[in-house]
């Protein structure tokens, strides 16, 4: 019997890609929120280009996986669906402000929640709450009204990748040529920087990171491969894995954890362990019902903004990235917009004050 077909093998493939991805983020302050704040109001682009780098060496690993017939993305939901660019735009706007109000999207709550923080316990489950109202509850009438039912079906161009995309205009199967000009653009801009280029554990964190996510594609698509069973093809999300994760602690419903719920528990285990190495453990709570406020609203809006745009600053911003799907792009320049506006909100008292301030200079 091959390993795969275990029915343990996908939450226990995850619970070990997650212990990884939550100790390395951990130890090395991996967060994509701490990195666009330090980009835009300190010019420090250290915690983008780090970001940046897990997505491309995600694409990398992921096509090359996908070139040896290990890795079938076009299975995966980020490519198989219809692109619900309301939905994209709209969920991902409302993600990055909430992101901005709790201060870290939903995989930095589970590294920080790995360190002792009961205001990312408070996060998770309003975010896992929120995501669950979207997707099976009163919100998903909505979702389905506002957002699905004015997707584009891409079908008639090759579909929702990139790759596919390109190829069916040009006559020709382009796919690794379109990953490979994307990795080449990104890596030039990340190693751009002389002082980037010095912090080689940075440089160790993003391709890491990427790896984990390689990882995630190729085991994924073996259990599918050898099992009876649906599986679904995915490498790395934190909003509805987290939704899927309560539902597991809190009642049996006769089906096993998967990939993402065993992926989700891993990353809390790899930050504990990281904090209790470094002596890093604290705990922490919010020090008045206004924060409490803040971080509950912020939860909320990355809980329903997550299953809108169908994933999060690393389900979007790395993983649908490595499969090269048309969501990225929009989705991230959305979760980009409303983490600005956000923080607008925050330091200024209007989140329009995003759309007067420019961009501080970053190295």
């Amino acid at each position: 019997m091959s390993l795969a077909t275990h029915a343990w093998f996908l939450p226990v493939a995850g619970l070990c890609a997650g212990a990884v991805l939550g100790f390395a983020a951990r130890a090395n302050h991996f967060c994509t929120m701490s990195g666009l704040e330090r980009y835009w109001y300190a010019g420090d682009g250290r915690g983008l280009r780090t970001w940046m780098l897990a997505a491309v060496v995600a694409l990398v690993a992921t096509q090359a996986l996908q070139a040896a017939g290990y890795v079938d993305t076009a299975e995966s939901f980020y490519i198989r669906s219809d692109f619900a660019w309301i939905g994209a735009i709209v969920g991902g706007i409302g993600f990055g402000f909430g992101m901005a109000l709790v201060g870290t999207c939903g995989f930095g709550a589970l590294v920080r929640l790995g360190g002792g923080s009961l205001r990312s316990l408070i996060v998770l489950i309003v975010l896992g709450l929120a995501a669950m109202s979207a997707q099976k509850g009163v919100i998903a009438q909505a979702r389905v009204a506002l957002s699905d039912n004015f997707a584009i079906d891409l079908s008639g161009v090759g579909g929702q990748s990139l790759g596919a995309i390109a190829g069916h205009f040009s006559g020709a199967d382009i796919n690794l040529a379109v990953a490979s000009l994307v990795a080449l653009v990104l890596t030039g801009w990340i190693f751009s920087s002389a002082d980037y280029r010095r912090h080689f554990d940075s440089i160790a964190t993003g391709a890491t990171v990427g790896l984990v996510i390689g990882f995630g594609w190729w085991a994924t698509s073996h259990a599918a491969a050898h099992s009876f069973e649906i599986v679904q093809i995915e490498a790395g999300s934190f909003v509805v894995p987290v939704s899927d994760t309560i539902l597991q602690f809190v009642t049996f419903t006769g089906v096993l954890p998967d990939y993402g719920v065993g992926l989700v528990v891993g990353v809390v285990l790899g930050a504990a362990g990281c904090a209790l190495w470094k002596r890093d453990v604290r705990w922490e709570a919010c020090d008045d019902a206004r924060e409490l406020g803040r971080h509950l609203a912020g939860g909320v809006l990355m809980g329903v903004g997550g299953v809108f745009a169908m994933g999060c600053t690393i389900g979007q911003g790395v993983t649908a990235v490595s499969a090269l799907a048309i969501s990225a792009p929009v989705v991230l320049a959305s979760i980009f917009l409303g983490a600005r506006m956000g923080l607008a909100y925050l330091i200024e008292g209007s989140p329009f004050g995003a759309f007067r301030a420019a961009a501080g200079p970053a190295e």
